[in-house]
């Protein structure tokens, strides 16, 4: 079977013709943290299955958006991650993120899939650069089971999935309810740690500013993304 679009001359149409097959774009949040292998892919999309995301990947491949590589040895393992091109879909994604976060949840949600990285991920990009001007930080986050990294740098900050390559400047383990409540300001820094809530290894006059970067900022609106 062809695969259907929608046969347009508009620029809209012609890119959801690329992206807005269900489950595309979040093929493209999800290497918007960095190179993945086909079975990290599959295992943060898991109920796309096997041959959808082969089929999404191929797609994707043939517009441009992403790649495949080959790491060095001695990992020497094929991995997806965003082209040039794919990359310049951050800021769309990251604005359907910020309006996303405060629509209500709605009560068949899957609770379990939520995640840390993804929630630090939309954050990052609301940070004003003025925090992380002259900056070159790395904050690593252990949240329950996930592991990210977030690098400040010169007035902008990405996440990335796994470790920091280097030592970071600050280490910080909690919970994803601990973090949720740093990144939306009920609880600080410091009240974390004395609850044994949290510890941060490192630099200690760092945790302020890394949840002034990861943090959510808006008058009027509350930020939904994990049910209570």
């Amino acid at each position: 079977m062809s695969k259907r679009t929608y046969g347009e001359m508009c620029p809209v149409a012609r890119a959801l013709d690329v992206i807005g097959e269900r489950w595309s774009i979040l093929i493209v949040r999800e290497l918007l943290l960095g190179p993945k292998r086909f079975k990290d892919l599959l295992a943060r999309l898991p109920t796309m299955g096997t041959n959808r995301l082969a089929d999404r990947l191929k797609g994707l491949e043939a517009a441009g958006v992403l790649a495949k590589r080959t790491l060095p040895a001695p990992a020497e393992v094929q991995v997806y991650e965003l082209s040039d091109y794919g990359e310049r879909l951050r800021p769309m994604i990251s604005c359907l993120s910020a309006w996303g976060a405060e629509l209500p949840l709605p009560d068949d949600v899957d609770r379990s899939t939520a995640r840390a990285e993804l929630i630090a991920l939309g954050l990052s990009t609301t940070a004003p650069p003025e925090l992380s001007a002259g900056c070159d930080e790395t904050y690593e986050l252990h949240v329950a089971h996930e592991c990210f990294h977030v690098r400040a740098a010169d007035g902008a900050v990405t996440v990335r999935s796994g470790p920091a390559p280097l030592a970071a400047d600050l280490r910080v383990e909690c919970d994803l309810t601990t973090f949720l409540e740093l990144a939306t300001g009920a609880i600080t820094p410091a009240q974390a740690a004395r609850a044994r809530r949290a510890s941060f290894t490192g630099d200690a006059a760092l945790k302020t500013r890394a949840f002034q970067i990861l943090s959510y900022r808006h008058a009027d609106r509350e930020l939904r993304l994990v049910p209570a």
